[in-house]
């Protein structure tokens, strides 16, 4: 299947995401390129890999980095997920050039969809499902953890100082299951006026 013929797995539930309470936006970022990248981050590669992705790779621990339209999150000391819009097509060609045989790049973007959660209250809905602390003091931007949503496993990352934008990374066949449980756990909210 091209890329041009695939189909969102979220693309049943736009209606019902978009019918949310004001304190929460939630959107899905369809069909963005993902690549997971395995390299020593210091060995010969990485100059490459950081002049590709222009920003070097994060080497802490539980973060995330973002140059132009790309955004690395790092899912382990020699593991990371390079996501970036669907156009970006380039990016898989031009990383296993920078690479070069010191480390692998490899296409998962039928792996996961992304889903987009931002607005005041949506802290408040992460913490229904999720038992990480995302106050601002922990989660600073750039916070990237992979954890359990909902009894998802999914990856999730702080967009904003204020924690109150969030990209939660979760497999395709999860995705529906994740979106219903966004939807009932509003369910409450919808006459509650600090949600409007």
């Amino acid at each position: 299947m091209s890329r041009s013929e695939r189909r969102s797995p979220l693309a049943s539930a736009t209606t019902q995401l978009e019918a949310l309470p004001a304190g929460v936006l939630v959107r899905e970022l369809p069909l963005l390129v993902q690549l997971d990248l395995r390299l020593d981050p210091t060995g010969p590669a990485a100059a490459a890999v950081a002049e590709v992705l222009g920003v070097a790779v994060p080497q802490d621990a539980c973060t995330a980095v973002t140059a132009g339209d790309v955004s690395v999150l790092w899912l382990g000391p020699d593991e990371w997920l390079v996501v970036a819009p669907a156009e970006r097509t380039d990016l898989l060609d031009s990383l296993d050039a920078a690479v070069a045989g010191h480390g692998a790049v490899v296409d998962v973007s039928a792996q996961r969809t992304t889903i987009s959660l931002s607005g005041p209250k949506a802290r408040d809905l992460l913490a229904h499902g999720c038992s990480t602390d995302l106050h601002p003091r922990v989660a600073i931007q750039g916070t990237c953890i992979q954890t359990m949503l909902a009894l998802a496993g999914v990856v999730l990352v702080v967009r904003d100082d204020t924690a109150t934008e969030f990209w939660i990374l979760v497999r395709s066949s999860f995705a529906r299951y994740l979106a219903d449980w966004i939807v009932d756990a509003c369910t409450e909210y919808h006459q509650d006026p600090s949600w409007h």
